[in-house]
């Protein structure tokens, strides 16, 4: 077990003092992510004899639901904010998420990434019109990192999941889901780094329960939820193929939207997760990788109940061709 840490609020301050992320922003990001991209599927599956559902969100454009989160921060950028460009933290599906809105929009992105950032994300992440600044994980700060590119450069700092503009945009995958199912789902079962996107839907769905999923010994979520404030990872945290899952701690923004709203968060082993992906491959025609697998993890492993009006989300599936075929090739 890797040792926590815990902080208090002023070591994690709200990003955005002035703003919190609302129920009507989501709305408002919900119509302007309809304008520009169809509604990812919502897919039937069966799990211990019930047939509930997975929101392929692995099927987006940048194949990652982090594109809405960038879409709709990038767009609420003012005109003066725009010309200075931003700046974002990544491991890749948050940095092809900006870079898509960014080179969309017209404005200039710079994204801090791990040089051992999985190469199928990397090569995205630049091709799609960005500017990738590399740094060592472990062993760099991420975060000193970026904020000294957006003290030099004055550009805007587009964090992956303690923004409100970013959590509202992640939340309007809950609009769709209430439009596709016909009515809110009983629960949302909920892939989660730092609890962008499981803020997002707790504000889109009210009457949803929310359970958040993490890696075993990167559920810096869960634990937060049940200390009833911010903990983060120690110096020592254990190995995870979810490359995505991997925030030392949430914000005091996702967690004050959270708390008192998410059910006791859940973690799953490399293992299980290795499962989900070989599900998805062979029930579903998805390709998948690990921190997008984390929920259907959970669902499959019977770590959260499932219903009929279950939604699980399958959030990414930005995986390189050889770790995937061995993933699908494996027991």
């Amino acid at each position: 077990m890797c040792s926590i840490l815990y902080a208090t609020p002023r070591e994690y301050p709200t990003l955005t003092e002035q703003r919190e992320p609302t129920r009507e922003g989501v709305l408002a990001a919900a119509q302007s992510i309809a304008a520009i991209l169809p509604p990812a599927p919502l897919l039937p599956v069966e799990i211990g004899g019930v047939m509930a559902h997975v929101k392929a969100e692995s099927l987006q454009p940048v194949g990652a639901f982090k594109i809405r989160g960038g879409w709709w921060r990038l767009s609420n950028l003012t005109e003066e904010e725009r010309e200075r460009g931003v700046v974002a933290v990544s491991s890749g599906n948050h940095a092809q998420g900006v870079a898509w809105a960014a080179r969309r929009l017209g404005i200039s992105a710079t994204i801090v990434m791990p040089r051992n950032a999985p190469k199928v994300k990397l090569e995205a992440t630049r091709a799609l019109g960005a500017e990738v600044v590399l740094y060592e994980r472990p062993g760099e700060d991420r975060d000193e990192v970026a904020a000294k590119l957006v003290a030099e450069r004055g550009s805007v700092l587009v964090h992956a999941f303690g923004d409100p503009w970013v959590i509202e945009g992640q939340g309007s995958a809950g609009v769709e889901i209430e439009t596709q199912l016909g009515h809110a789902p009983s629960r949302l079962v909920v892939c989660c780094g730092g609890g962008g996107l499981a803020a997002g839907l707790a504000l889109a769905c009210p009457d949803s329960a929310i359970h958040v999923v993490e890696p075993e010994g990167w559920d810096m979520v869960g634990r937060s939820l049940a200390a009833g404030e911010i903990v983060r990872a120690g110096p020592n945290p254990p190995s995870t193929i979810c490359d995505a899952l991997q925030p030392d701690a949430t914000k005091t923004i996702n967690l004050a939207v959270l708390q008192g709203r998410a059910e006791p968060g859940v973690a799953v082993t490399d293992k299980e997760v290795r499962a989900a992906q070989r599900f998805a491959f062979a029930k579903l025609n998805l390709v998948v990788e690990p921190g997008g697998a984390a929920a259907l993890a959970a669902a499959l492993s019977g770590k959260v109940p499932v219903d009929e009006d279950t939604v699980i989300m399958v959030t990414g599936g930005n995986t390189d061709a050889a770790s995937f075929a061995a993933t699908i090739g494996g027991d």
